[in-house]
């Protein structure tokens, strides 16, 4: 693979390794894109204090994430069609996730299913849960989490409606790929992708077909999901789905302090500033330019997280000193599944957690958890 420093260069192998619909998806936001630009350029603006003669030894990133350890405050975020990225990719990120001591989140509208996951880790991962208008649906999603000893429910807030994303419409984005002159031309330009999608089944949303009902085939597939998103989603269906899945609950989508405020009255265990990497609202804030107002807003009352954006260990290390108690990477975990597949994903957090370590110390640092603004010109 060459010399892979950063996640940027994990970014250009990826787009030569998988087939540019697929590329396209993971690497594009809503619109003109211009809030999927603003997560990554507004950390630029927040600088580091710099500071010396303090001693340096025995750092440690290790810290907890809803009462979870983690060897440091990143989660790999829920992502669909991660198995489109590289074959079988929900199950080769989540063992990666689960060697290097982080937590995976598996999306509702995953390749791999939950019992895919589930059979290849030891450890419990996360499951990210989209109401669907179909309830009975939406409770056998939550009781076959609870069934694969998943510890954590994400909840998403923001996608009641679907943003527009160009990319993928002018794609003509799906799963498994269509077979136009134009999607066969973009398979067979990247052979090794091909062959290790042949060599498994996984290649349509496995949480979905064969569990909603009347979903057999790819065509009913098509039309379901088309009509499930539910636009009545409200702070009301919190409480039933904390009562169903009975764990701890992350919610994921919050961007404004008014609705943050809203959701400590869920009884959530944890909030995500989060805009959807962009994919949903463009013209919104950028998640970290929004992430101290909101947690000056909630104070200790719910355990505040954040996504978007984030592409170096010295992007979390910001969201720490800021007062995210966890982070998220989707797109970074991404490139490195499609460059190198489990070893890609190992190498994104590898580097992560190098600059991350790195930069805490030369800001006079030891423990993440005793990261605050203080860290921050």
């Amino acid at each position: 693979m060459g010399k892979i420093l950063t996640i940027a260069d994990l970014k250009q192998q990826a787009q030569r390794r998988v087939p540019k619909m697929f590329f396209d998806y993971a690497d594009s936001g809503a619109w003109t894109e211009g809030t999927y630009r603003a997560n990554e350029d507004d950390f630029s603006k927040i600088k580091l204090r710099q500071r010396v003669l303090v001693d340096m030894t025995d750092r440690s990133l290790a810290t907890e994430m809803v009462g979870e350890k983690v060897s440091m405050p990143v989660a790999l975020s829920p992502t669909g069609l991660t198995g489109m990225q590289h074959a079988d990719g929900e199950m080769l990120a989540a063992k990666a996730a689960e060697e290097f001591g982080v937590p995976f989140t598996l999306s509702t509208m995953s390749i791999c299913s939950i019992e895919d996951v589930a059979s290849v880790t030891s450890k419990p991962f996360w499951f990210q849960l989209y109401v669907m208008k179909d309830r009975d649906f939406v409770n056998n999603l939550i009781d076959r989490a609870k069934a694969a000893g998943c510890s954590a429910l994400v909840l998403t807030l923001d996608l009641q409606v679907l943003g527009q994303r160009h990319k993928d419409l002018r794609n003509g984005l799906s799963a498994p790929p269509k077979f136009t002159p134009k999607h066969i031309w973009q398979m067979a330009t990247r052979p090794q992708w091909c062959l290790d999608m042949a060599r498994t089944k996984r290649r349509s949303f496995g949480n979905i077909v064969g569990h909603a009902k009347n979903v057999s085939d790819l065509s009913s597939l098509s039309s379901w999901t088309a009509e499930q998103f539910d636009p009545r989603l409200s702070w009301k269906d919190v409480e039933w789905i904390k009562e169903r899945w009975g764990g701890k609950l992350i919610l994921k989508g919050i961007l404004d302090e008014e609705d943050a405020r809203a959701s400590l009255d869920t009884g959530a265990d944890a909030i995500i500033v989060s805009n959807h990497g962009g994919r949903q609202l463009d013209g919104a804030h950028s998640s970290i330019a929004m992430l101290p107002k909101i947690v000056d807003a909630v104070g200790d009352r719910v355990e505040v997280h954040m996504d978007g954006g984030i592409r170096s260990g010295q992007d979390v290390l910001k969201a720490v000193a800021l007062g995210a108690k966890g982070t998220y990477i989707g797109r970074p975990f991404l490139y490195g599944l499609g460059a190198d597949g489990k070893q890609g994903v190992t190498t994104a957090l590898e580097i992560i957690r190098k600059e991350m370590d790195i930069s805490m110390a030369l800001c006079g640092k030891r423990l993440i958890t005793d990261v605050d603004r203080s860290i921050l010109a």
